[in-house]
């Protein structure tokens, strides 16, 4: 009768360890259901809706926003977008504070022969339906001249935005003006190294202290270190197809990744340093410098108390067993 009884303390210890006990309340994968957006290229969590993820489509689209409900995967909102010239390749989107949606026309099919981007800014609705919303239009150039980039941060605390460019042999981080101007031409300046990815997108924590910048097949973390980032650790991402986006989640505890192409998934993992687990795969942990096991204190200390009594309770059972 022994083995019956440690499986079942073997039960009990898989089950302390295959969900952290926060899981439960982190935002769920989901599905974009809207057959109208079908090159999703930028992800952005809603801090004023919960569940509400604001995506748009790369490119020969309009100029146009959506808001998806992470609950159902289905589309509760789509914004038009006024005082803003035609679309050109809109690959990332941001928001900053007071809820302020900014929307990045930075990409460039051309590899860096547009004469200059623009960046969209405008409220996030307070209420969710289909809607007309006036956006500031800003004139955005390098000051290394023309780029591609996919990669639009704006800070939670400050509103300064940056830009990461796409480059096969790495990128850097570009930082704008403290604030952006629509009179005139705002000129980002490159501060930070961004080496060892093409880089697709980019998310910073809703606390502002941490920067995941994605590939196609991988992420990295930064510290954000007032825009002077320092390298934390490289992330595993899930393959969902030609990856494209990512988002913190609005609680900071999980990334959200996201794909191009019709009925995309998106997959979140937990994030560095939001009160999950390590979100890279073991090897690439190790190799940065991440925990081995991907074990945050409070699933660990679960695990051992689980441990402890199933030893506990087979002990005890000896003993009766020798009397």
């Amino acid at each position: 009768m022994r083995r019956p009884f440690a499986l079942l303390a073997a039960a009990f210890l898989v089950g302390a360890l295959a969900v952290p006990a926060s899981a439960a309340d982190a935002d769920e994968d989901f599905t974009i259901k809207d057959p109208r957006i079908t090159e999703s290229s930028g992800l952005a969590a809603s801090r004023l809706h919960p569940g509400i993820y604001w995506t748009h489509n790369d490119s020969d689209d309009g100029p146009y926003l959506y808001a998806v409900d992470s609950r159902t995967g289905e589309t509760v909102a789509r914004l038009t977008l006024t005082g803003v010239g035609t679309p050109r390749d809109v690959e990332a989107i941001s928001i900053g504070p007071g809820n302020r949606l900014h929307v990045g026309d930075i990409g460039d099919n051309l590899g860096g022969g547009w004469p200059h981007v623009w960046i969209y800014e405008l409220p996030e609705p307070k209420t969710l339906k289909d809607q007309t919303i006036r956006a500031t239009q800003y004139v955005v150039k390098y000051s290394d001249g023309a780029r591609d980039a996919e990669s639009l941060v704006v800070h939670p605390k400050t509103g300064r935005a940056y830009v990461v460019d796409k480059d096969e042999q790495g990128g850097h981080l570009y930082e704008g003006p403290a604030e952006l101007s629509a009179s005139g031409t705002n000129v980002f300046k490159p501060v930070a190294a961004v080496p060892d990815l093409e880089a697709t997108d980019a998310t910073l924590s809703p606390d502002g202290r941490h920067l995941v910048v994605r590939s196609y097949f991988g992420s990295i973390a930064y510290d954000w270190n007032g825009g002077r980032i320092k390298r934390q650790k490289r992330l595993g991402v899930p393959f969902l197809g030609q990856g494209e986006s990512v988002t913190y989640t609005a609680d900071g505890k999980r990334l959200m990744y996201g794909a191009e192409g019709a009925d995309s998934p998106v997959q979140g993992q937990d994030a560095p340093g939001g009160g999950g687990s390590s979100s890279g795969s073991g090897d690439a942990a190790a190799r940065d410098g991440g925990g081995g096991d991907g074990l945050g204190g409070s699933l660990k200390a679960g695990a051992i108390a689980v441990g402890v009594a199933c030893v506990a309770l087979l002990g005890l059972r000896g003993l009766r067993r020798r009397r």
